[in-house]
Order: structure tokens, then C-alpha cells, then sequence
């Protein structure tokens, strides 16, 4: 964080000095919430969960050089004392980021945000100090995490946001605002939650309408290939860019092929000029994120060459998704079992397709979350596509959403042993184990709460060092 006093955090969030001998002693390194990460010049935010409480944390965080927590009482060691922690923590980011003067982009969407974002940073990182949301940690406390984590040498800040409702996009732009949007697509991840695709734009569409107008230097980004998505057009007093495969686009892709390995190539198409890129990342659905990563990065400076190199150079830095594992005995492995909806399961389906060409491939699926009444229609439409895709095997992993999986895969054509319904991570494992060859291609996927990755840890550790279970 860049270097504030205690007073001067004490005022901005509106709280009090406790057990501070001097206020006028600075916070220069990050702000935590995990006390385990503590260290020299940190503040601890003390957050008082359902099972754990931060405030019982405060002597030891201040014992590794935390210099002040951020709490709702008093602990006995240097304090700010506030009414809401979280409240007071988005205050301070708002804060920061007004004095930091970084360019400020942020990213919404129903699929793929994570993905795009780590590639936005790993291309803008080219060009300047980048500081970028770790992981997923997209809502009211990460995202001021984040924020809060940039030094005065940060150029650009780029930050995932998500919402599960009306109004949650609103809230993070209120915090963190934005100069550069971007909306990825409206799908249908949490449509049990909003209710419907026009509730999800609605939400995603809060992004744009909280950017500054084209002559205070905003802009959003737009994907002309969702028509959801080009229609916040509407809803935005910034500069329109659009990108996609559509021959409209501003940023578009032509020529789009996979490697023999499954890894996207194409021609990249910018406003000032053309380039080819071929991405280490697997599955054509890359290609709209690479195309999105594209659109900003040349909004801010860089060449179509630079963002190329950069895009063909670019992995993957979040874990569980798309994570490829060659086993010594040849089998693959690929862990996308972060999260799922009907978009991201899909496209990987696709992916496991194109990397298995020539090979014997296994889809291991679980259930995808919050899809309401859609839920029964969205698994069996995964199921029969895994058949129509000629995956060699669907495990489908769990209860009653799984045994939809399997009964749409029934459907379409599959029969004998090509699909199978087994109860947990374990008994896929134990089947997996006993059945899987040199050469094989295996995809693991479901939502977070399923907790698939399990088996795919499960089978690389087999492979490396005989067998395990799955935990």
C-alpha cells in the first residue's frame, strides 16, 4: 500500500485511536486479513467470522510487525476502532486509489472473467507496473484487497468484479472506479440467484454505466459477439470498442484454428494493425478472452506485435483451470475443476475434444451450481454433447445433477460402459484407476463446491507416485 499514517487512516475511515503511541507511525506494507500473513509495516483487518474471530488474532499479528489492526473493538495493541470492518475497508481503498492516478480496469462477465483477467495482466505488465486481483478474490473484501495492495510505482490496476445480485457491481465501482470496462458475456452462471439472463445484464450492465464519459477518458469494452453484452452500448456515456469474431468488431480474430494440442491460433486484428498469435493456453474459448485482453491493451498503448508476443506468452495463473499435467506413464490430465456453469463446461468439453484427438478421452463432471429451474435442461444438455463431441467416457460424479449428466448423455446415444453414474470423488478415482491407459486424456470439471479437484490431484499423484485416494 502506498504509505499512510495512522491518523491519516483513522480519519479517512472514520474510527478511532487505541493503545496508538504515535499516530503519526506509518502503514507501508500490505493490508491482511489472514493473520498468518502479517508481517513488517502490514495493518490487519480483523474480520469476526462464524468461526473465527481476527480480533483474538491481534497481539500475535502485531508480534510479526503488523502496525495497527483494523477492528471493531479495542485488543489491547495499536488500533483503529471502527462501527463495520468491511465498510471501512472499501472507504480506505477509495481512498488509495484516488491518490494512487494508475488506470484503473475493471472486468465483469458470466464466464471466463479470471482467465481474462490474468492475461490482461500478464500483457499490460509489458508496458508498466501492473497490480492485478489474485485468483478469484473478486467481491466486497477482495477487491479492496487488491486495490489497497498497488504502490506509488503502479501504472495499472486491473480488477475482476463479481456480483449475485442487482446493485453488488454498483457498490465495487463505488469503491474502485473504473476508467477502462470491460464485459466479458452474460451466461448462465447464478441464474438460479438473478432470475434470468436480462437480470444478469441488467447487473453486469452496472459496470459500464459507472464509467466516466469519452471526453473524461472512459471507455467499455464491449463483446459484439453477445448481444446481451453489445447492448450496454446504450448505458454508457464512454468511448465503445468492441471485440469478438464478428467481422464489426474493432478487436476481432480471423483464421482461428487449434494446434494439435488443442491451443488456439489465429490473426489478431487491431486498429493499428495485425499480428498472429498461437496462445499456450488450451480450448478455443481463449480466444475471446485473448481477443478482450487484446481490446484493452491496445485502449492503453500497445501495438498489435506487443500484444501478440505477449498473448502467445501467456499461461495460466490461477489454479484449477485448464491445468495441464502430462503423467510420466503418458496419461493427461487436465484440473478446470475451479468452478463450472454451462458455458465454461462446454467449452472445456470442446477442449478435451481437440487435445484428444487420436486418443482416449474421459470427462469426469460434476454439478453446476445455481442454475435454478435450469438446472434439469443445462446437465442434460452437457451430457448429450459429451457424446456428440465423441468423448470416450463420461464419469459424471454425485447426486441427482450428475445422474442428469448421465441420463442426457443416455439420451443422445451412449450406452454399455461409455457413461457411468458413481457416487463421489472416491469411486471415480477407484474407477479412473483401474481403467485408465497410456495415452489417455482426462478432463475434470464441476463447481467449486464439489470439490473435484480432488480427483484430479488424486490421479497425478498416482501417476508420479503409485496409489493414493482421493481426500
Amino acid at each position: 500500500m502506498i504509505a499512510l499514517s495512522l491518523a491519516e487512516i483513522a480519519e479517512v475511515v472514520g474510527g478511532q485511536t487505541h493503545d496508538i503511541p504515535d499516530p503519526s507511525v506509518q502503514v507501508t506494507g500490505p493490508v491482511v486479513r489472514d493473520s498468518r500473513e502479517a508481517g513488517p509495516g502490514s495493518l490487519f483487518v480483523a474480520f469476526a467470522g462464524e468461526r473465527v474471530d481476527g480480533h483474538d488474532f491481534a497481539a500475535a499479528v502485531v508480534e510479526a510487525g503488523a502496525v495497527a489492526v483494523l477492528g471493531t473493538r479495542p485488543v489491547g495493541v495499536p488500533a483503529i476502532v471502527v462501527d463495520d470492518v468491511q465498510s471501512a475497508l472499501g472507504a480506505l481503498a477509495r481512498h488509495v486509489v484516488r491518490r494512487l492516478g494508475a488506470t484503473l480496469v475493471a472486468l465483469t462477465g458470466s464466464a471466463g472473467k479470471t482467465s481474462t483477467k490474468d492475461l490482461i495482466a500478464q500483457v499490460l505488465q509489458r508496458k508498466a507496473p501492473t497490480i492485478f486481483t489474485p485468483g478469484s478474490l473478486n467481491n466486497e473484501i477482495g477487491l479492496p484487497l487488491t486495490a489497497l495492495s498497488a504502490t506509488e510505482e503502479t501504472k495499472f490496476l486491473v480488477l475482476e468484479m463479481g456480483a449475485r445480485g442487482i446493485g453488488h457491481i454498483r457498490y465495487l465501482t463505488g469503491l474502485t472506479p473504473p476508467k477502462v470496462g470491460l464485459v466479458l458475456n452474460v451466461g448462465s452462471a447464478h441464474i438460479g440467484e438473478f432470475g434470468g439472463r436480462e437480470q444478469i445484464a441488467q447487473a453486469k450492465g452496472e459496470l459500464v454505466e459507472a464509467l466516466p464519459s469519452e471526453a473524461d477518458g472512459g471507455t467499455a469494452i464491449l463483446n459484439s459477439d453477445d448481444p446481451y453484452v453489445r447492448a450496454m452500448a446504450s448505458r454508457t456515456k464512454a468511448k465503445v470498442v468492441y471485440f469478438g469474431e464478428s467481422g464489426e468488431a474493432d478487436v476481432r480474430a480471423e483464421n482461428v484454428r487449434l494446434t494439435d494440442t488443442g491451443q488456439p491460433s489465429f490473426r489478431l486484428h487491431t486498429p493499428s494493425g495485425a499480428s498472429d498469435v498461437t496462445m499456450r493456453l488450451y480450448g478455443e474459448h481463449h480466444v475471446s478472452n485473448a481477443l478482450a485482453a487484446a481490446a484493452v491493451a491496445h485502449e492503453l498503448g500497445m501495438s498489435a506485435d506487443e500484444i501478440a508476443v505477449a498473448l502467445s506468452e501467456a499461461g495460466s495463473l490461477s489454479r484449477w483451470r485448464m491445468e495441464v499435467t502430462e503423467r510420466p506413464d503418458g496419461v493427461t490430465v487436465v484440473n478446470d475443476a475451479y468452478n463450472a456453469n454451462p458455458e465454461s463446461m462446454k467449452a472445456a468439453l470442446r477442449a478435451l475434444a481437440a487435445m484428444g484427438k487420436g486418443r482416449r478421452t474421459w470427462a469426469v463432471l460434476g454439478k453446476m451450481a445455481e442454475l435454478g429451474d435450469e438446472a434439469l435442461a443445462e446437465h442434460d444438455a452437457v451430457g448429450r454433447l459429451a457424446v456428440r463431441l465423441n468423448v470416450s467416457k463420461l464419469v459424471a460424479v454425485g447426486g441427482r445433477e450428475a445422474a442428469w449428466l448421465q441420463l442426457g448423455a443416455y439420451n443422445e446415444g451412449s450406452w454399455g460402459e461409455e457413461s457411468v453414474h458413481v457416487s463421489d470423488a472416491q469411486a471415480a478415482v477407484d474407477l479412473l484407476r483401474s481403467e485408465l491407459r497410456p495415452g489417455d486424456v482426462v478432463l475434470v470439471k464441476a463447481s467449486r463446491s464439489v470439490g473435484l479437484e480432488s480427483v484430479a490431484q488424486a490421479l497425478i499423484e498416482t501417476g508420479a507416485e503409485g496409489e493414493v485416494s482421493a481426500r
